[in-house]
């Protein structure tokens, strides 16, 4: 029998006890994959008497989540602790420091640490392996880095977060505001305790820097990633949304526009003809856009045990192969640095919604400020009339720079008929 590759798994969360089943009960079908058994010799997680579910007496527990990287015989360390930084970090570069493979779950790590750990990985000959870490079980990043290797990429783009997607679901089919919708996530246990990284942005922006970085040959720059999240999205913008066509995505998107970089995650209005409409609930989809490639279109869950102890198993699998390509699709040293647009300078067609004392010269008001910003409405919407009282008035723009649509929203929020700060997204028609 070949011998065993050996590993340790740190975090038994939910991804991590879904490797452990995956490994126990596809024990032989792995073995005939991989040309040898997969082994776990070691766990490690903060409590080691909580009952898992599954049976972990076969293996070492290790105290110490980082003395793991330093088991004489371990091959690979598979990383679910989570975080950019402390145990995570720390265990990670050790492992690879210490000529041993890395597979991990963590966006966050490899988004905020990914040119260092990749750098550390290829000059110790070992990999650096996250396909678990965007998408769940859709093999996004084994596709960039294989599938489509032989394409020049102009643009990705997708929805990347499943929380914000079912609650976007919710509140269209069942009109809850954005709060009963958020907490009938936490209920299903789609949502966490605290769900900011999800509805802030966070954690998509995390998973389209991975993608941009593989895509267009950059060191990954979370920082300079613009954010936007959903929380302010009410169930008003549904309606409207869907009175003009259009159904409300949160969408990752990076693209290569003439050489500089545009990448943003960003509650969109896509119209009902795109693809994207039809991925509802907890699902992702990716979109990639190749030179010598239509624009396939890769969807499934993107989160829960099993999909994502799939995609870290799928890791593990082509390591014990003896298969490993490099962190970002091309050796660390010739990934350049980002250049990045004037997001100011973008073009789109942007919704924007008022809420606004209903008076007279309202709109006249509104309209003013706009044509001072060179920008011009191509669609109005009110119902009905109360006057003295709130009414919200949507209007869709012609293409203009982002920057004008921003300022004139300032002005627009200065207006004493104003009742709260505009309410702008972009149109993306050509998604």
């Amino acid at each position: 029998m070949s011998k065993s590759f050996r590993i340790g798994i740190a975090g038994l969360g939910t991804v991590g006890v879904g490797v452990v089943k995956i490994i126990q009960k596809n024990a032989d079908l792995l073995e005939q994959r991989c040309g040898r058994p997969i082994e776990i010799i070691c766990v490690s997680a903060r409590s080691k008497d909580k009952d898992r579910g599954v049976d972990l007496s076969a293996y070492e527990w290790v105290d110490n989540t980082e003395d793991m990287a330093g088991i004489d015989g371990i091959d690979a360390v598979v990383e679910l602790v989570g975080g950019s930084e402390g145990v995570a970090y720390s265990l990670t570069k050790q492992a690879l420091e210490n000529g041993v493979h890395v597979v991990t779950a963590n966006k966050a790590l490899v988004a905020n640490h990914g040119y260092e750990l990749a750098s550390l990985a290829e000059g110790r000959d070992v990999s650096l392996s996250y396909e678990a870490a965007v998408a769940g079980g859709i093999p996004v990043i084994k596709a960039l880095r294989e599938g489509f290797a032989a394409n020049r990429i102009s643009s990705i783009y997708g929805i990347l977060n499943g929380t914000c997607n079912y609650i976007l679901t919710d509140m269209r089919e069942t009109g809850a505001e954005f709060e009963d919708s958020l907490v009938e996530a936490q209920e299903k246990g789609y949502a966490e305790a605290d769900p900011s990284f999800d509805i802030d942005g966070v954690d998509a922006g995390h998973k389209i820097c991975l993608l941009a970085s593989i895509a267009f040959g950059v060191k990954p720059e979370f920082s300079a990633v613009r954010m936007t999240g959903i929380r302010r999205i009410t169930g008003i913008d549904i309606k409207f949304a869907g009175e003009l066509g259009y159904k409300l995505k949160l969408l990752g998107i990076a693209r290569d526009q003439g050489g500089k970089l545009n990448i943003s995650v960003e509650p969109c209005l896509v119209p009902n003809s795109s693809p994207l409409a039809a991925i509802e609930d907890v699902y992702n989809a990716v979109f990639i856009n190749g030179d010598f490639v239509d624009t396939p279109l890769l969807t499934g869950r993107g989160a829960g045990e099993g999909p994502t102890a799939s995609a870290v198993v799928a890791d593990i699998i082509d390591l014990a192969r003896g298969f490993k390509v490099p962190t970002f699709g091309i050796p660390a040293d010739k990934l350049k640095d980002p250049v990045f647009i004037d997001q100011g300078e973008i073009l789109a067609r942007y919704y924007l919604r008022l809420s606004v004392v209903d008076q007279p010269g309202v709109i006249a008001d509104v309209s003013a400020i706009l044509r001072d910003y060179n920008i011009s409405i191509e669609s109005m919407v009110q119902h009905g009339r109360a006057p003295g009282q709130a009414v919200s008035v949507v209007m869709t723009t012609h293409k203009t720079k982002y920057i004008d649509i921003e300022s004139s929203c300032v002005l627009i929020a200065e207006l004493e008929t104003l009742l709260d700060f505009p309410c702008v997204m972009r149109l993306e028609d050509e998604l």
